[in-house]
């Protein structure tokens, strides 16, 4: 069971089925956008978990191949001096999507039921404010219309802990590796217990928390795609008629001399097979 002790995922999917129902799920994802766009919606999509339990991956796949001018990813850094001394909300609130836009939230403002609250970083009265105000603040984005989606990735503490040692041993990922995922480890049980009183405060009819079983990332990408597309009353949108233009003929236009410029080296060509 993920969030515990060992994994009950069934086996591995395979890629060439991943890969297939990856690309039919984004072609429906990308009519999504065009429908958030034609019909001045607004969806904000929520991905909090566990460290390493695939949300960046998923994020990745969602917005593969969609407008970044419609759909755009927010993951604040840590909050300023200014921003500690404003509403907890206030900060996430100016990142909220205008008519036409969708937002994913690479973490949000449940920061303060998670990592701040195991790791101290909020006192116990800031950490029971939020949990108050969290819901009203939620019921407020969804009577103002917003579509308001939250996914909890949960991953089992054997396969985080595998996929902590692939990053160290990897050069181009061992940046994911912080002290934070660190600690994840050593305070398992103390996060599992803030995300339990979580669930309790904030899994609201309104808005309320799918958990996605990420052991198997595939399994998680597709089953999370596919859910988000079938909670939004989506239509196709017809695009518009678009023609090439036909070039005009050439009026003697010539390209100046290659020795004019500086080219890139081409690097391609000393690779061996």
């Amino acid at each position: 069971m993920s969030d515990g002790k060992g994994s009950g995922e069934p086996g591995k999917l395979p890629r060439s089925l991943y890969e297939r129902e990856l690309y039919r799920l984004q072609t429906e994802l990308v009519k999504l956008q065009e429908w958030v766009r034609a019909e001045g919606a607004r969806l904000v999509v929520v991905f909090e978990g566990r460290d390493a339990a695939g949300k960046g991956s998923t994020i990745k796949r969602v917005t593969e191949h969609l407008n970044p001018r419609v759909a755009r990813i927010v993951a604040l850094p840590r909050p300023t001096e200014r921003e500690r001394g404003q509403w907890y909300f206030q900060r996430y609130a100016e990142h909220l999507p205008a008519a036409g836009e969708v937002v994913l939230f690479d973490r949000s403002w449940y920061n303060r039921a998670g990592v701040e609250r195991v790791m101290g970083y909020c006192t116990a009265e800031e950490h029971q404010r939020f949990l108050r105000q969290c819901p009203i603040f939620e019921r407020m984005l969804v009577e103002d219309g917003i579509l308001l989606r939250k996914y909890w990735f949960s991953v089992s503490d054997a396969v985080q802990e595998e996929r902590f040692r692939r990053r160290l041993q990897d050069p181009t990922r061992r940046w994911k590796l912080s002290p934070m995922d660190l600690e994840s480890i050593t305070r398992w049980e103390a996060y599992s217990r803030a995300k339990d009183e979580m669930f309790v405060h904030t899994d609201i009819s309104e808005a309320p928390w799918y958990v996605v079983e990420s052991d198997d990332k595939r399994r998680a990408r597709l089953n999370m795609i596919a859910h988000l597309l079938s909670t939004v009353p989506y239509e196709a949108v017809a695009p518009p008629v678009i023609e090439l233009p036909r070039r005009p003929p050439a009026t003697g236009y010539q390209r100046p001399p290659r020795g004019l410029q500086t080219y890139v080296p081409d690097h391609a060509s000393q690779l061996r097979k």
